[in-house]
């Protein structure tokens, strides 16, 4: 028991210190993974347990002027970040096929504005569960939804804890871009529930996102085929399989709602 302590012990000092990105040590949140790892056990208390309690026996609550603030809130941000993303590497000197994690002077900028910019953003995004039980829609707090929201948080930090630079951050971009898409359309139906049905692009926003998660795994999969590519390879191997889930998973939900439902209709 002892032994397995210690190699406990060993290897927390190895993944949080000796293997540590050093540049980015000492930023809120990345020094050790308890403070990060307390938020996002509380914000499953507050999504699963405590909100639910809550608003049982209350009326929803009408979060229309937040909701349509937070959107645009997140557009703006997801802007900063890949207009950052695009500017100080992946339209000046990153390589689509292996680019390793860049250690220049200027990578520190790019390791702030970019990767930490995208942490920020994913514990924003937990925010969009607190919101559906306050709207009481609480058959929209899946597993699947608070999964995902837990996960990319925890994504977020191993990169700026690890590889705050190269290979992995395509993610960041390509992440955020459609993410600002995906919240100009909700900021629209915010305002106007009728848009929910007028807006012709609803599911093109679904293939984009498709598109996005089929490109990642492209991506990870050119790492994790590259035989000389200095950036490490473990990154690749957890996010090939999360990515393919995902295209898996979208594609289900883009045939249930729009091809499904035509098929059904013809054939009556």
């Amino acid at each position: 028991m002892a032994l397995i302590i210690k190699g406990a012990v060993k290897l927390y000092h190895y993944l949080n210190e000796d293997i540590a990105d050093k540049r980015t040590q000492d930023w809120p949140l990345i020094s050790s993974p308890w403070p990060g790892l307390a938020l996002l056990i509380f914000y499953l208390f507050v999504v699963l347990k405590w909100l639910p309690n809550y608003m049982k026996n209350r009326p929803a609550y009408d979060l229309r002027g937040v909701i349509a603030v937070y959107n645009a809130f997140q557009i703006v941000f997801c802007a900063y970040v890949v207009y950052y993303s695009l500017t100080l590497g992946w339209l000046n000197h990153y390589s689509l096929l292996c680019h390793p994690v860049d250690y220049e002077a200027h990578s520190i900028e790019y390791a702030w504005k970019v990767c930490f910019g995208y942490f920020v953003i994913k514990f924003i995004d937990l925010l969009d569960t607190v919101f559906f039980v306050l709207r009481k829609k609480q058959n929209q707090v899946s597993f699947l939804h608070v999964y995902h929201h837990f996960g990319m948080v925890g994504v977020a930090w191993g990169m700026v804890k690890w590889v705050p630079g190269g290979h992995i951050t395509m993610l960041v971009t390509v992440n955020s871009f459609v993410h600002i898409i995906m919240y100009a359309y909700y900021l629209l139906t915010s305002l106007d529930d009728s848009f929910k049905k007028s807006i012709w692009w609803k599911k093109y926003v679904t293939q984009i996102q498709i598109i996005q998660f089929s490109l990642l795994l492209a991506h990870f999969l050119a790492l994790a085929l590259a035989p000389d590519c200095p950036f490490p390879r473990v990154p690749a191997y957890i996010l090939i399989p999360q990515n393919l889930f995902m295209v898996l998973l979208f594609c289900d939900f883009y045939y249930r709602v729009y091809i499904q439902p035509n098929r059904i209709t013809k054939r009556k």
